[in-house]
């Protein structure tokens, strides 16, 4: 399994990061001072029970939602000091995000879907094409591409949304749940090939899921106890080192 170079800068960097949501006269902590370190070549696999601030974590690490308190940093980058609309591009282009509800745009063909975070960073055309029939073909969707998402299964609309995320080879991949509406069989698949394009781009994944089996082939296991971070024993770099 592949170990991060201790020299290299983290891709993804939490320091003492809180979130916090008011709830009618109450506040709730989601997150209390929750630190975490990401580096290139990682596959990361984070457990925790229903509402215990799991997809909270990924919205924040991908600029989508706002820390209360403490710094997230990608590639550097201090998202807190950047603007709306920057953290929107650094997320374009430097992140890939399967969602648990998938979020395909429904006016859209699934190769259309595909191509469209190439062509909201100018790759059109030909190019475009070529890389969405690959990844649609890999995903085993290749007779789909023509079809709009309302005609497909979850599975299959599942399968899509991982072929969009990795669509531009992003650095950073989060997903949310990506085997939740496959068959034990396609998961497996579906895992292979994030795990695969993880480690040849020498990207990071960081996953989501309820599925304890799915942490034999993560080289960290991550569990979310308390609104904190809490890193076990049991994957992949710790049975290396032992």
């Amino acid at each position: 399994m592949h170990s991060p170079s201790s020299d290299l800068r983290p891709l993804v960097e939490l320091r003492a990061v809180t979130k916090s949501y008011a709830e009618g006269d109450s506040v709730r902590e989601v997150l209390s001072g929750t630190s975490l370190t990401l580096h290139r070549g990682e596959f990361v696999v984070l457990l925790g029970r229903s509402g215990s601030g799991k997809s909270t974590l990924l919205n924040l690490i991908s600029g989508i939602d706002q820390a209360t308190q403490g710094e997230i940093l990608v590639e550097g980058r201090d998202l807190g000091r950047m603007k709306e609309k920057e953290r929107t591009l650094l997320r374009r282009e430097r992140v890939g995000f399967i969602f648990q509800a998938f979020n395909l745009l429904p006016t859209l063909t699934v190769e259309e879907n595909v191509r469209l975070p190439l062509e909201l960073l100018g790759r059109t055309g030909a190019e475009a094409g070529a890389r969405a029939h690959e990844l649609l073909k890999r995903v085993g969707l290749e007779g789909r591409a023509k079809s709009f998402p309302d005609r497909l299964s979850g599975g299959e609309q599942q399968r899509v949304a991982v072929a969009r995320a990795l669509a531009h080879a992003p650095p950073l991949l989060l997903a949310d749940e990506p085997t939740g509406n496959l068959d034990e069989e396609t998961g497996k698949h579906v895992l292979d090939l994030l795990e695969g394009l993880t480690r040849q781009g020498d990207a990071c994944a960081l996953i989501v899921t309820h599925e304890p089996g799915m942490a034999a082939r993560a080289d960290r296991v991550l569990t979310m106890e308390g609104g904190r971070l809490v890193e076990r024993p049991g994957g992949a770099r710790n049975k290396g080192s032992s």
